[in-house]
């Protein structure tokens, strides 16, 4: 018979859910302020000035390979040590830590793809006062400065950044609690050592008490069994008034300035439907922020996995136009400069300068050091469906059927929580989804995919065997008291896996095998959600700091936490193939590496327009710090969206990297069938565009996948010096090649597009209509309109044999559509192989740039040494901007020369070639005379 605690356990978590999400807002009660959170406040608390810090030039040491030196606070003569590296690739290491700790400090293992190589440091001066140092190339120097303690990086006589300028490093050294019972001998070897203790001064006594030593937030207690271990250290950027990055936040895509509010805070967090246009935390963290100008573009990686607050000021922010047009009138010689700071809770200082100097050199130093986006599974780039939740199998199959019957194209049905056999995952729901790989073959005859959730909280159930089998094992993150974990979530009482753990990590990827989870097939994939961690009875709702996992608190790790249950979600996928098949792994929390491990998305959003809209900027902020794969649920998860907003979203969606719709339990059903054969026909319409443009988005994964830089990417990564672009995040590009502005305003008739470049033109992708760059372009819309152009002097490959499912498209052939520019050649790209293996890391796949020159278009072998073969052909070819021609000659390989047809259309000046025939994989050449 079910215990008291057993029965209540639904109601108890039915009554939070409700508490949590019912009033459809987020409780701003139940999250941090700065004033909140002891140690942001004590930090917060230093105001810029001298700092206390010196450098001990006497201390320093100089290898082949790194600099240390010794620094000391002189309040209270704490050493700590630095280390300098100069990695290859432009990038600069600092590191700063305690010289003689109480004990160790954490420092972030696992994200880092390799320990990143060195370049070799010379030394060009010494004296009293500071020493200079040679970064190479390029006359970029690092000069440290002895009193007090400041670094400045330089190139020629600019200063591209500088560190400690404003005085606030600050590292609140491990120390010994005065009230406590520890051994007392113990504490007097500590105080004897000058490097490693410091006198304790009156005002530091007065302090303990000021969260320190033991911190409460509602009813929450942090016993902080290690004191007060807070890191803080300032940047200052010469030339800068644009900073982006430091997802994810709910905000502008150019960061704000901070001094009227609190930093924006990076901690990973269940936020039910989130405030917009602020810098409270969300469910990921990623504490690289990207900072250009039109002469640089420069990035900042925090390594720190702890809560972590940024506060950011500049000296030009709050000014007018009218008062920057006075400061150029009256001469005003005050260069534009921001300033960073960066306070975590605990480890140590370990950051990384990218010093660009282009966008893409900054994507390629951050690739260097954190991975780039995985390579997807090509059907994961099509259309998804989910809600919470499909009821049962009979609904699946009528869902599937229903796109079937209104001539839909999708690849994946979702299940959430309810699929499972009381919220114990790994399970299915017996009497619902009681022949799950029925169901699945179903999916599968139609070329078709599912993905089941699978979270890491696990239901404290004695008949469960995968909460024995992690008992047992001791896997389970620890309570301060030394016992399993528990808190409140989905299933009731819960413990978490300790995925710190390399075996826990191994033992979960096992659980993924088709002997161990029980009704899975290869066509089924896996979504984490809730794995911030989400604790519905813990402070801010996730786990309590004290909490243990091995010799760390979770303080110091908690911003891992979701990465590595993705990491081991998707070696358990690809473990379960043999090593053969890419996984698909769609996770709500992460941090830096998480690209190396699937999808992303933002969270629990709503039905309003200013959620579209902020979706924008949301993913484009992820990718520019690696995360491309990113999407929002389409149409909103709580709240029910109008039929406007609807298929505004699906227009919207259909041109982000990651295209899923996504309902809340208490929303009406509403796939894309339900608004209106009218509506459903627009929808219809644009993910028929969004399968279209399937071997473009595949060819941008295949890109990120190699060289770190975003798919969906702002303006002025492409246009770095055209200030106009800078701020712009209502419009972005897909690649280099097309330009896309979602119509996100209720009602609207027309937007506003600027289409930068001013030698580019640009041609709209449905009415092929010419335009020149550099001019913000009114265009008229309806509700059919999503405006999209293509950048002339490009090719993009379109199939536009549209299929129920992606996976029946692949052999179909292709069209290629020419956009010219008079003022260069038009290129593009067509990458193939088999779509959802690694065989393509063994070079088999086909991968041939396309040009376009001197009225001949041909297709070269970018990768002679790859091996693959398709069936697909080339049935035809879009030239825009072309001219009439009196006759197209196509040649092959084999030396073969033929005709081909076309037409031409005078009034829009495009030409089209129809059914030149020649495979896509083949070398060939059209010329037009």
């Amino acid at each position: 018979m079910a215990t008291f605690t057993e029965r209540m356990a639904p109601v108890l978590v039915l009554w939070l859910a409700v508490c949590l999400a019912g009033t459809w807002a987020v409780d701003r009660g139940n999250f941090k302020t700065c004033d909140q959170s002891a140690f942001c406040k004590r930090q917060r608390a230093l105001k810029p000035g001298e700092s206390p810090y010196r450098a001990l030039l006497e201390t320093m040491e100089l290898t082949n390979t790194r600099l240390t030196l010794q620094l000391i606070n002189d309040n209270n003569k704490v050493r700590l040590l630095l280390e300098l590296y100069r990695l290859q690739g432009n990038i600069t290491r600092v590191k700063i830590n305690e010289l003689k700790p109480l004990k160790p400090r954490y420092e972030v293992p696992d994200v880092l793809i390799r320990e990143p190589p060195t370049e070799p440091l010379s030394l060009l001066s010494q004296d009293e006062n500071g020493v200079v140092l040679s970064l190479g190339a390029e006359s970029q120097r690092v000069i440290i400065s002895a009193r007090p303690f400041r670094l400045d990086i330089m190139e020629g006589r600019d200063v591209l950044m500088s560190l400690n300028s404003r005085g606030l490093l600050t590292f609140e050294h491990l120390r010994m609690r005065k009230d406590t019972q520890a051994d007392p001998d113990a504490e007097k070897k500590e105080e004897a050592d000058p490097a490693n203790q410091a006198e304790t001064t009156k005002e530091e006594e007065e302090k303990v008490e000021d969260g320190m030593w033991e911190e409460t937030f509602k009813s929450h207690s942090d016993s902080k069994p290690n004191g007060p271990s807070a890191i803080s250290l300032d940047f200052s950027l010469p030339g800068v008034e644009h900073v982006y990055g430091i997802p994810e936040h709910a905000d502008t895509l150019r960061l704000k300035t901070t001094e009227n509010g609190d930093p924006y805070r990076l901690y990973n967090l269940d936020v039910f439907q989130y405030e917009l246009y602020n810098p409270m935390a969300l469910y990921g963290a990623v504490p690289v922020m990207l900072a250009h100008n039109t002469q640089r573009t420069t990035g900042i990686f925090w390594f720190n996995a702890a809560e972590t607050w940024v506060d950011i000021s500049s000296n030009t922010a709050g000014k007018t136009v009218f008062g920057k047009m006075l400061d150029y009138v009256q001469g005003s010689s005050e260069t534009p400069q921001t300033d960073v700071r960066w306070i975590s809770e605990s480890g140590i200082i370990d950051v990384f300068l990218m010093l660009g100097p282009t966008p893409k050199d900054v994507f390629s130093q951050y690739a260097s050091l954190t991975g780039t986006q995985s390579f997807p599974p090509l059907a994961s780039l099509g259309y998804h469906q989910c809600r919470w939740n499909y009821n049962d199998q009979e609904d699946v199959r009528s869902v599937d059927a229903g796109f079937d019957e209104h001539d839909i194209p999708y690849d994946f049905i979702w299940l959430d929580i309810e699929h499972t056999d009381g919220k114990r995952y790994f399970t299915w729901d017996p009497h619902k989804f009681a022949t799950p790989k029925d169901m699945l073959q179903g999916l599968q005859d139609k070329k078709r995919k599912l993905v089941a959730i699978v979270d890491p909280h696990i239901k404290v159930d004695s008949n469960y065997k995968i909460h024995n089998e992690i008992r047992s094992r001791g896997f389970y993150v620890k309570n301060k008291d030394g016992g399993d974990y528990e808190g409140w979530c989905w299933p009731g009482s819960a413990s978490y896996p300790d995925f710190f753990r390399a075996d826990m990590r191994a033992w979960w990827a096992s659980m993924f095998a088709y002997d161990q989870y029980e009704g899975s097939m290869e066509n089924m994939y896996t979504w984490n959600d809730m794995n911030e961690p989400s604790v519905f009875n813990g402070p801010e709702v996730t786990m309590h700091k004290d909490a243990v996992h091995g010799a760390w608190e979770h303080r110091d790790v908690h911003n891992l936490y979701g990465l590595y249950v993705q990491m081991a979600t998707s070696e358990g996928l690809i473990q379960r193939s043999g090593g053969v098949e890419r996984p698909f792994v769609l996770t709500r929390a992460f941090f830096a590496g998480s690209q190396r491990y699937g999808a992303v998305w933002t969270g629990d959003n709503a039905a309003e327009w200013d959620h579209l809209k902020i979706s924008i900027p949301m993913c484009l902020s992820m990718g520019l710090v690696g995360l491309s794969f990113c999407g929002a649920d389409i149409g909103g998860f709580f709240k029910s969206p109008s039929t406007e907003l609807l298929v505004r979203w699906y227009q919207a969606g259909a041109y982000q990297p990651f295209f899923r719709a996504h309902a809340h339990l208490d929303t009406p059903r509403r796939e894309p069938w339900l608004f209106g054969p009218e509506n459903t026909a627009l929808i219809r319409e644009v993910v028929r565009q969004r399968y279209t443009l399937l071997p473009y988005w595949y060819q941008q994964f295949y890109h990120a996948h190699r060289t770190g830089e975003p798919i969906m990417r702002p303006l002025w990564v492409e246009y770095p010096q055209d200030p106009a672009t800078f701020a712009v995040d209502d419009e972005y590009l897909i690649g280099r090649d097309l330009l896309v502005h979602p119509v996100t305003e209720e009602g609207a008739r027309g937007v506003t597009a600027y289409l930068p470049g001013k030698d580019e033109v640009w041609f709209d992708v449905h009415t092929f209509q010419k335009h020149n760059g550099a001019q913000n372009l009114y265009i008229p819309v309806t509700m059919s309109s999503i405006p999209v152009f293509q950048r002339g002097g490009s090719i993009i490959p379109r199939k536009l044999r549209v299929r129920r499912s992606s996976t029946c498209m692949e052999h179909d052939p292709y069209t290629l559509f020419v956009a010219l520019n008079p003022q260069r050649t038009a290129e593009g790209e067509i990458y193939i192989d088999d779509g959802h293996t690694f065989n393509y890391e063994k070079k088999e796949f086909i991968h041939r740039r396309l040009s376009f020159a001197n009225n001949l278009l041909s297709s070269v072998n970018l990768a002679p040494d790859a091996q693959f073969t398709t069936r697909s052909w080339i049935e035809r070819v879009v030239i825009l901007g072309a001219s009439k021609p009196s006759k197209v000659t196509l040649k092959t390989t084999d030396g073969q020369v033929s005709q081909v047809e076309f037409d031409f259309d005078a009034s829009m000046s495009v030409l089209t070639l129809r059914k030149p025939g020649m495979n896509a994989g083949a070398d060939w050449t059209v010329m037009l005379q």
